[in-house]
């Protein structure tokens, strides 16, 4: 009968794994008590089991002796009082640790052997030893069992992390994007909506999703970023003068230093001053240039440097390393030149050639490019020799920083 000597009901689990365990324990080899613990930790919600039940489960390996269990039944069998028990759980209330040990036993992860009289003890009768209490012996005989649980459990919270990570960077991506639509192409309306998705995203992402919510979410942004990028490549043309065929082509065979694949040539409108509304700083280097009568007529001025097309804070967006090189909050172009200041001794950029960068392109240009620089430092040999490359380029009116900025925005887009 499935009752025990005080009229406790057996359940059937917990005979099919006494039975099983009968019949082949003796195939079976020790394991170690901590490695059965660590992966039935793993793959706990496998088992319907809280931290707390693993609590009291690690306070009854304690009372084994050694490292390791026997898939023996009977052999495993610890007999500590329920006192003795929760002393060994700090104090945990003997209601608590009875509850906690029910589950572990409805779980199949302990068998009770109850003696006689209900006691726990261990006696020996005629060289043979029997023992009464709690026998640990399925964690060695179902060793295997939670180990694949375990190993399932990992790969699935691997997988929801992976996840998280791409989601989080389509959320950002989206963002960006919808501020360059904003400032490129403001009549349509469509970037309030990307706006929200990208703020109700991260709103979301405070939360503990499950992988099926993830994978809603990614397809979601997915389909916005692939509306965005259709939206935006009349804009990205315009400004790159070139299709994106060429550009990746051109990218393929230029240097690992280079970034012509974001420089494309773009003519700069004529202006003869640099509005200080837009950048902060008025330049016009054509009148620092000495002008000699005497010297025959020159070849018609390059146009004079203007300042970025692109909003302060998209430029922020897409260039994130440089704010941790300013004093605080990169609010005005003025702070983002004195961060340029900063960071270009560091980066190995000469006073000279960036000098001759601020009178080429503008200072908020030239802080402009030495913040998109940043971001691939390491992919840049010679920063300095790079830079007077596109301040050369910048003097024949070829050169703007908002395909490089864009660069940076659409890299994780498009990948």
């Amino acid at each position: 009968m499935p009752l025990t000597p005080f009229g406790r009901t057996v359940d059937a689990v917990l005979l099919k794994h006494q039975q099983a365990a009968a019949d082949g324990s003796s195939m079976l080899s020790a394991v170690s008590k901590w490695d059965a613990l660590r992966d039935l930790a793993a793959a706990r919600k496998s088992y319907g089991l809280s931290d707390r039940d693993l609590s009291v489960l690690q306070a009854l390996l304690g009372f084994l002796p050694g490292k390791e269990i026997s898939p023996q039944p009977g052999v495993t069998v610890v007999h500590p009082s329920n006192r003795a028990i929760c002393e060994r759980l700090n104090g945990m209330p003997n209601s608590t640790m009875r509850r906690h040990m029910a589950k572990l036993v409805d779980a199949g992860i302990l068998i009770r052997r109850d003696s006689p009289n209900g006691k726990r003890y261990v006696r020996r009768y005629q060289g043979e030893r029997v023992a009464y209490g709690f026998d640990l012996s399925p964690l060695a005989f179902r060793f295997a069992e939670f180990s694949d649980a375990a190993a399932a459990q990992r790969a699935e919270e691997a997988r929801i992390k992976e996840l998280r990570e791409t989601v989080s960077l389509m959320r950002r991506d989206l963002l960006n994007l919808a501020l360059c639509g904003a400032a490129d192409r403001p009549e349509l309306t469509v970037w309030d909506q990307f706006h929200d998705l990208a703020h109700l995203t991260a709103r979301d992402l405070r939360r503990k999703l499950g992988a099926d919510d993830l994978e809603a979410l990614q397809a979601r942004l997915a389909a916005a970023l692939a509306e965005t990028k259709h939206l935006l490549e009349p804009a990205f043309a315009e400004k790159s003068g070139t299709s994106d065929t060429q550009i990746e082509h051109h990218y393929q065979n230029s240097k690992k230093d280079s970034f012509e694949s974001e420089q494309t040539v773009t003519a700069a409108p004529a202006a003869a001053t640099e509005s200080k509304d837009e950048t902060g700083y008025a330049e016009n280097p054509a009148a620092e240039r000495p002008v000699h009568s005497e010297t025959p007529p020159q070849p018609p001025e390059a146009p004079a440097p203007s300042g970025p097309s692109l909003p302060l804070r998209l430029i922020l967006s897409a260039c994130g390393e440089i704010r941790g090189y300013a004093d605080g909050a990169i609010r005005h172009w003025g702070d983002l030149l004195r961060a340029a200041d900063t960071v270009r001794p560091m980066m190995g950029i000469s006073a000279t050639v960036w000098e001759d960068a601020k009178t080429a392109m503008g200072t908020a240009e030239a802080a402009t490019v030495v913040a998109a620089m940043l971001e691939r430092f390491s992919e840049i040999r010679s920063p300095s020799g790079y830079l007077r490359h596109l301040s050369a380029k910048a003097v024949s009116g070829r050169f703007t920083s908002a395909p490089m900025v864009l660069a940076l925005t659409r890299r994780g887009a498009v990948a």
